[in-house]
């Protein structure tokens, strides 16, 4: 019976070098997605998936990421003095996540590579299988993300990635599983990842996204390849090499997850998933429609003139 996950690494030691210079002082990580930055969701999806002890693999200048989630008792007070007890509320169920997940914090050490600080993470999880979620990533879906690969693993003790159906135009940007059995429910026996295909060349219709459960082989493979690192200085190290190498002789699945994936790693994704989460907002969404409407009536016309007198007034 496949063990019970209840581990699960976030990596959020990269520069966000794409989002640039917006996160040269402010972690990509806590860019809002709606009310909250988006390492909130990617905790609060765990944590809604029954995952109990969450690490954050954090470099030099993720201090605000600590700071968020760190309970702070006297500005709770301080707000509960002068009555704004909503906000009081807000600011105490953040600080509740950090007990909820039991959140922990790992700098990162070793070669460069979104591989090692799943690595360093595992030194402290034994034997047990993990979830790994990138933190600038936000899925909104009936069943979290986190909890549909999480069925998987428990179906089949393997591996599983999450998987998206893609066009087949965005092959290049992707890694593309390679897909030996449907197994019907989303759930697809998969031989490995060609990375970056053209699009003629890819060997399946899905792309390999933010979300994994990682096994302790999975594990090993990776430990190998650190040591090689070590040994030749050269390269980077992958979790999807890890992964192609482990499913050169062991079973590894995909789950297509159901739901809706929005990515905030470059400038134009993170304008996307902050305007969906703003449209969704029942609160903001329909003057945003109206906005919106307004800003794109044609230049000149009356329409034009009061929407921008309107968009001033807001």
């Amino acid at each position: 019976m496949p063990q019970t996950i209840r581990r699960a690494v976030i990596p959020a030691a990269g520069l966000g070098s794409r989002l640039l210079p917006l996160t040269k002082a402010t972690p990509k990580e806590m860019l809002p997605v709606g009310d909250r930055p988006v390492i909130e969701h990617t905790v609060r999806e765990l944590i809604a998936s029954g995952i109990t002890d969450i690490t954050i693999v954090v470099s030099g200048g993720k201090g605000l990421i600590q700071d968020h989630f760190r309970p702070n008792p006297a500005l709770v007070a301080q707000l509960r003095e002068v009555g704004k007890d909503g906000y009081a509320d807000a600011v105490e169920e953040v600080g509740e996540l950090s007990r909820a997940g039991h959140i922990t914090y790992l700098d990162q050490h070793g070669p460069y590579g979104n591989g090692t600080p799943v690595l360093n993470a595992a030194r402290n999880f034994g034997d047990e299988p993990m979830l790994v979620l990138w933190p600038d990533d936000v899925f909104v879906a009936e069943v979290p993300r986190a909890q549909q690969l999480i069925r998987a693993y428990e179906a089949t003790n393997c591996p599983v990635l999450a998987l998206m159906p893609m066009d087949s135009a965005d092959a290049p940007r992707y890694g593309v599983p390679v897909v030996k059995e449907d197994l019907d429910g989303g759930l697809l026996r998969i031989t490995g990842l060609v990375e970056k295909p053209e699009p003629a060349e890819a060997p399946s219709a899905y792309a390999a996204i933010g979300g994994y459960v990682i096994t302790p082989g999975i594990i090993d493979e990776l430990r190998e390849q650190t040591n090689r690192w070590y040994e030749h200085r050269t390269g980077e190290v992958y979790l999807t090499d890890a992964i192609n190498a482990y499913a050169g002789s062991r079973a590894v699945y995909g789950q297509v997850i159901q739901g809706r994936w929005y990515d905030t790693g470059n400038p134009l994704a993170y304008l996307t998933a902050q305007f969906a989460a703003a449209l969704a907002d029942p609160a903001y969404g329909p003057h945003l429609r109206r906005l919106a409407q307004e800003l794109g009536t044609p230049s000149g016309s009356d329409g034009g003139a009061a929407g921008g007198a309107d968009a001033a007034g807001a």
